[in-house]
């Protein structure tokens, strides 16, 4: 219930922060050009608080988070008062028009940015880009434990997340990539065949691939015990570091359920050698057996310590260098949607891809609880693609409106009332359409 609630929240602030600072942007620039603002509303539905400020605009918290929206004077609308035509939206010459819609997708960008220039200044906790194991197309490629992936096809990547976005492109597009690695010191190039895939899931590309990074490889540190669990009742303890089973060495977390699964036949007490403080203790212990989808395993009630305690890289840097490091990550996000948007529209990736406000709550509750940094990266990826997903040019939204106004300015008179109440029920169509997807992956991700 804790996750529950969480995601909740969390989801309300994404939404609520990034809503807000969507119908501001078309409400600044609204009031700048002497358009009246009737109404600023976060949410849809009844109104939770209102206000009426000292401009006539009343200013809305409505029930339902998932959008706003800013309501101008329009003849279009209803009456308008001879007096107050002057600012009523549809009187504002076309380029002043334009400049309101754009500025709700513009000002996401810009708080794009700013969000990532101040989870630069904080610090972005990551895994570095070195390999742990390889395995299947990897392998086969000559990667290998300790190889630090510089750039991929020229683009330097800093973290496992850069060479993970880098890599999923490449992955969609079938085609093979040229890593630059460090090895021993020297620099050499590797060419990883990702033509050789066959089928992608862009959510398990990296085990596909057969990369786990250095660090993800948990250490043998044991970070919870069961409390019936075999391992608690043969004295082990939280900090205990297992060094063998049966005599067998153990370097990484992975190699734990490994050597117990072989020895699954023998069926009994296996001993497990552990460093506490400055002791090496031995301890007699009797793994359980579970079932594991049809499968039976052997467990002993241990877990490994949180991944997130063992990230062995930090994107910091000062103002200055960081407010660089937030337009060069800006860009490469955006080139990363862009280039997912078109290759699911091409049938390349998934539509699985597209997600609902189940999904969007999951992934915000889960980054806010791996610091602040996170959650602004989190953020600023959501405020993005916003800003893009209403520059589509779909009636209804940001960019069906600016599609019109482009087209004013080429024929030089508005489109006709009849386009404009088809360009709705079309835009209404397709909107629902996409929304019904998104709740469908949603309800597909919660089944699974």
């Amino acid at each position: 219930m804790g996750d529950f609630f969480g995601s909740i929240w969390w989801l309300i602030v994404s939404l609520g922060v990034l809503v807000t600072f969507h119908e501001f942007g078309h409400y600044w620039v609204a009031r700048r050009c002497g358009v009246r603002v009737l109404r600023f509303s976060v949410g849809f539905g009844r109104p939770l608080w209102r206000r009426r400020g000292r401009d006539g605009t009343e200013y809305v918290v409505a029930a339902i988070p998932l959008g706003g929206y800013v309501k101008f004077l329009d003849e279009r609308e209803g009456d308008v008062a001879p007096h107050e035509r002057h600012m009523a939206f549809n009187s504002k010459s076309v380029a002043q028009r334009f400049a309101i819609v754009a500025a709700g997708p513009l000002f996401n960008l810009l708080l794009a940015v700013l969000l990532l220039w101040l989870m630069f200044m904080i610090g972005k906790a990551d895994f570095a880009p070195v390999v742990g194991t390889t395995s299947g197309v990897a392998a086969e490629a000559g990667l290998q434990t300790g190889d630090r992936i510089t750039a991929v096809d020229g683009q330097a990547v800093d973290t496992w997340t850069h060479l993970g976005m880098a890599l999923t492109t490449a992955a969609l597009d079938q085609r093979p990539v040229r890593l630059q690695i460090d090895r021993e010191g020297g620099a050499r190039p590797v060419t990883l065949d990702l033509s050789r895939l066959g089928g992608v899931d862009e959510r398990n590309l990296m085990r596909d691939i057969g990369l786990v990074p250095r660090r993800a490889l948990l250490r043998p540190e044991i970070g919870r015990l069961s409390d019936d669990g075999p391992a608690r009742a043969a004295g082990l303890q939280v900090g205990d570091r297992v060094l063998s089973i049966d005599g067998q060495p153990v370097t990484w977390w992975d190699d734990i359920p490994r050597l117990l699964q072989e020895r699954e036949a023998a069926e009994r007490p296996v001993t497990l050698q552990v460093a506490r403080s400055a002791e090496r203790l031995r301890f007699e212990v009797s793994p359980q057996s579970i079932d594991d989808n049809g499968q039976r395993r052997w467990v002993i009630g241990i877990a490994a310590p949180p991944a997130e305690q063992q990230y062995d890289a930090v994107l910091r840097y000062g103002p200055i260098d960081a407010f660089g490091q937030s337009l060069k990550e800006t860009w490469r996000l955006t080139g990363a949607t862009f280039g997912m948007l078109w290759r699911m529209a091409t049938g390349v990736a998934s539509l699985q891809n597209i997600s609902g406000p189940v999904t969007i709550a999951t992934y915000a509750n889960a980054s806010a609880g791996l610091g602040v940094a996170w959650f602004l990266f989190f953020l600023a990826v959501l405020s993005l693609s916003l800003c893009i997903m209403n520059l589509l040019p779909i009636p209804i939204l940001d960019g069906g409106h600016l599609l019109y106004y482009l087209i004013e300015i080429i024929k030089g008179s508005p489109v006709s009332e009849r386009v404009l109440v088809a360009g709705q029920y079309v835009g209404l169509a397709m909107l629902a359409a996409l929304m019904g997807l998104a709740f469908y992956n949603d309800f597909l991700r919660l089944v699974n």
